[in-house]
């Protein structure tokens, strides 16, 4: 595999931007890519760190695309930046335009942990045309509780107030309310352990979509907020990814 650091201008940002990319080598097109989004406290080289990425997206022959975006909450944030708009428009098209990367729907899937975890099912729900399969681990899936409760400090100057949060494309909720409608619906993988603090919140999210009848793999088990979870979690979820 190739790994790649690529700094590049952001039109949606009007910065200069981050993305790490790992290839197959030889990287020859169109690859299937999975888009890999960090956490509240990461950035794009949190994955690759922290976890044995490029060992298990090799085994599948995956392109990796991992971002930074700060403490965004992948929002066109209230008080910052159009992150967004960069990760959901801007990105995928640059980087297809510097690697051989598939822009198919079968051959794209998101995913990420905690505040990435979040930023995958939005995608994922928002974009299901984009998207065959969206994965969350440990994800912050009812952000207007975390609103309601200032998580971070900062999480208002990315999502607002939460009667701004209620029912808008920043709600889960919402979202999978609505993609119910929408066909293809992009297959959703849900992890996280019992003794995390989000796990309330991901049992809350799981019971809404199997209630709505979305197509849920979800699975929970012993674990906490922490890379040694998520590092086990993202080698099962590459093998589970739906690859043609």
């Amino acid at each position: 595999m190739a790994f790649i650091q690529c700094q590049f201008y952001s039109e949606a940002l009007q910065i200069q931007a981050t993305m790490n990319v790992i290839l197959p080598q030889p990287a020859t097109g169109p690859l299937p890519t999975l888009t890999l989004l960090h956490g509240l406290s990461d950035d794009q080289s949190a994955w690759s760190r922290n976890t044995s990425i490029e060992r298990y997206a090799t085994a599948r022959g995956l392109a990796v695309v991992m971002p930074a975006v700060n403490r965004s909450f992948y929002a066109d944030m209230k008080s910052g930046a159009a992150c967004w708009t960069f990760v959901s428009e801007e990105l995928p098209r640059i980087a297809r335009s510097f690697f051989p990367l598939s822009a198919e729907r079968k051959h794209n899937f998101v995913a990420g942990l905690s505040m990435g975890g979040y930023g995958a099912f939005k995608l994922g729900l928002s974009h299901p045309e984009r998207y065959a399969a969206a994965v969350s681990l440990s994800g912050a899936m009812d952000v207007q509780r975390l609103v309601e409760e200032e998580f971070g400090g900062d999480i208002r100057l990315a999502l607002g107030q939460p009667d701004d949060v209620a029912g808008s494309g920043n709600d889960l909720f919402a979202l999978a309310e609505r993609v119910v409608a929408k066909r293809p619906i992009p297959m959703l993988y849900q992890r996280c352990g019992t003794e995390d603090f989000l796990y309330a919140d991901n049992v809350r999210f799981r019971d809404r979509c199997l209630d709505l009848g979305l197509p849920l793999n979800y699975g929970e088990g012993p674990g906490d907020h922490n890379w040694a979870y998520w590092d086990a979690r993202i080698a099962e979820a590459i093998e589970w990814l739906p690859m043609e």
